[in-house]
């Protein structure tokens, strides 16, 4: 065991050889509820791992040519990076807004416990 090490996420193979990557996705929504809603359908499906809500944080951004400024509730989404597809299709079914914010960073380093963990929680 590694105790809490962080280390590189090239340095975790899964079977077969194929290297396991993970991502955050985030997703903005109007109201707290919106995004509880989505949090527990991505959880329940097993399609991430956590939600993390947080908010209202302020946005401002062009919209049909008009500068907007809105409070607005984060999702941080964690997940595997062979799951964004229907993570974004989930997000899209579950969302309120015409285009939603739905964006992926890839997770560099993490520790070997939490990323295992993801793997436990998620769809395989």
């Amino acid at each position: 065991m590694m105790g809490g090490k962080l280390y590189d996420v090239m340095d975790k193979c899964s079977t077969g050889g194929k290297i396991k990557t993970y991502i955050q996705v985030t997703t903005t929504t109007e109201t707290r509820q919106q995004a509880h809603a989505i949090a527990q359908y991505l959880v329940e499906a097993k399609l991430a791992a956590c939600v993390q809500i947080t908010g209202p944080i302020t946005s401002i951004y062009r919209w049909n040519g008009k500068v907007e400024n809105t409070q607005e509730w984060l999702c941080l989404i964690k997940t595997q990076d062979d799951l964004y597809n229907k993570v974004e299709a989930a997000i899209k079914s579950q969302h309120p807004y015409e285009t939603p914010e739905i964006i992926a960073v890839q997770i560099v380093q993490g520790s070997k416990e939490y990323l295992d963990w993801i793997d436990e929680e998620t769809e395989k």
